[in-house]
């Protein structure tokens, strides 16, 4: 992962773009990796880890209803979460993340290792639903923060 973090440094160096995050299930891994490469200051604009609803909605403005008409984590959640992200960091890339690490809080329709990614860049915006099983919340929080570097490298 330290190496897709090193190239999306370099990248967004060269091409003079800043980059935000809003991290729920990975609990800041995202931030702490690109962090960890030298010259992240010129391009990391800002990281929050909103892990609660309460945080969602009162740092990231995601309205109330998505709460409780689609859940936390959803792909309408993580939508408003990389809207409003982008509008509080003003950063040329945002990045959303929203998802249940485990190994408990999964149901039958929200199983364990769903995960959700969205990325805006401009008038861009993707989400990414993933799923990536019942493995270990480590695992899980560590292949999402490596998806989410890998997504913003193919949009840079």
């Amino acid at each position: 992962m330290k190496n897709l973090a090193n190239k999306l440094v370099k990248i967004l160096i060269q091409k003079k773009l800043k980059i935000s995050f809003a991290e729920s299930c990975t609990g800041g891994m995202l931030s702490s990796t690109i962090t960890s490469v030298s010259g992240s200051s010129k391009v990391f604009n800002l990281g929050l880890v909103t892990y609660s609803n309460k945080a969602k909605i009162d740092i990231l403005k995601v309205p109330k209803k998505i709460f409780s008409k689609y859940g936390a984590v959803s792909n309408e959640c993580c939508l408003s979460m990389v809207k409003n992200l982008q509008k509080i960091s003003k950063a040329h890339l945002s990045v959303s993340i929203t998802g249940i690490a485990g190994p408990n809080g999964g149901t039958k329709l929200k199983p364990v290792g769903l995960v959700y990614i969205g990325i805006k860049k401009g008038n861009k915006i993707i989400i990414q639903e993933k799923k990536f099983g019942s493995k270990s919340r480590k695992t899980i929080q560590t292949l999402t923060a490596k998806e989410a570097l890998k997504s913003v490298l193919l949009i840079v």
